[in-house]
């Protein structure tokens, strides 16, 4: 069966986060990517200046009901990233449910984005509908530290803090929880925790992912994309699914970082000059070459 997401996440006309972050990266991997954009801005939130329109829930009703009308509502997959309103988020999980039901076999990928470096950028109020009506519906979902700990309701201050709340998201249904990146690491690295369960079986693995020396927008985007990709083309191999999508992502960053530098000649690269470098990584993302090793816990 060919292969099609529905990716309902955020849009940007200029730069390279949400819908922009994910759709190329998708389509040279082979998947078609039908978006739906949750927000139309003119470029991201780390500019002194934004502007743009936000989809409400009638909004996307009213785009998804077309879909259906026309019989075009089976995808095998549906990734949804950043939502700024809980009557939108509830609106997705129905829209989830709807989807099933034209292919049971469909994969919900879901990031959770609500926040990092323990500050939230979304309403508290998504918080509860996350928790206990999106987690269950989700097939992979991956949170980055600071969502785990706001989707579980404990502090992560160690290892076995992290496995106990990724515990918590497989009780709930979830079958493959990767977390993006945790602060349990050192100076020179940041720690990723992924648990797949698969036939039965669980496979759990740490991975460190070595830190640069900057900020970035839209790399969460791109790393659940990526790792949607490789899940669906290694039938669930968790280890060779993180190893490339880690490799593609630090080209790309290393690549973006590189170019920053070399056009502000010194000076504190500016938002614009770290967008994302994902056109000129077109071969990173074909043919990742792992920089990083998984580590088997369990």
């Amino acid at each position: 069966m060919d292969v099609r997401v529905l990716s309902i996440q955020s849009h940007v006309v200029r730069g390279y986060v949400g819908n922009k972050s994910a759709t190329f990266p998708l389509q040279v991997l082979g998947f078609d990517v039908d978006a739906i954009n949750s927000v139309h801005f003119s470029n991201h939130t780390g500019y002194q200046h934004i502007r743009g329109q936000v989809l409400n829930e009638e909004d996307l009703g009213t785009v998804i009901d077309g879909l259906f009308s026309n019989g075009l509502n089976y995808y095998s997959h549906l990734l949804t990233g950043y939502v700024g309103s809980p009557s939108f988020l509830q609106k997705i999980a129905s829209v989830v449910e709807d989807l099933k039901k034209s292919n049971p076999n469909m994969i919900y990928v879901c990031d959770p984005v609500m926040g990092d470096n323990g500050k939230m950028y979304v309403p508290e109020s998504l918080l509860p509908i996350y928790r206990d009506t999106i987690i269950p519906l989700a097939d992979i979902i991956t949170p980055n530290q600071y969502e785990l700990e706001l989707l579980t309701g404990k502090q992560i201050k160690n290892v076995d803090d992290a496995w106990a709340a990724i515990d918590s998201f497989h009780e709930k249904g979830c079958k493959h929880v990767v977390v993006s990146s945790s602060e349990l690491g050192d100076e020179k690295n940041l720690v990723a925790f992924a648990s797949s369960i698969k036939g039965g079986k669980k496979t759990k693995v740490t991975v460190n992912i070595p830190k640069l020396n900057s900020n970035f927008t839209g790399t969460g985007d791109l790393f659940a994309a990526l790792l949607l990709a490789w899940m669906h083309k290694t039938d669930n191999d968790l280890i060779q699914s993180l190893e490339n999508t880690i490799g593609t992502l630090q080209a790309v960053l290393k690549k973006t970082l590189s170019h920053a530098l070399e056009l502000s000649k010194g000076s504190p690269p500016t938002p614009e000059q770290l967008e994302l470098r994902l056109i000129q990584s077109k071969n990173d993302i074909e043919n990742p070459e792992p920089n990083v090793q998984c580590r088997i816990v369990a």
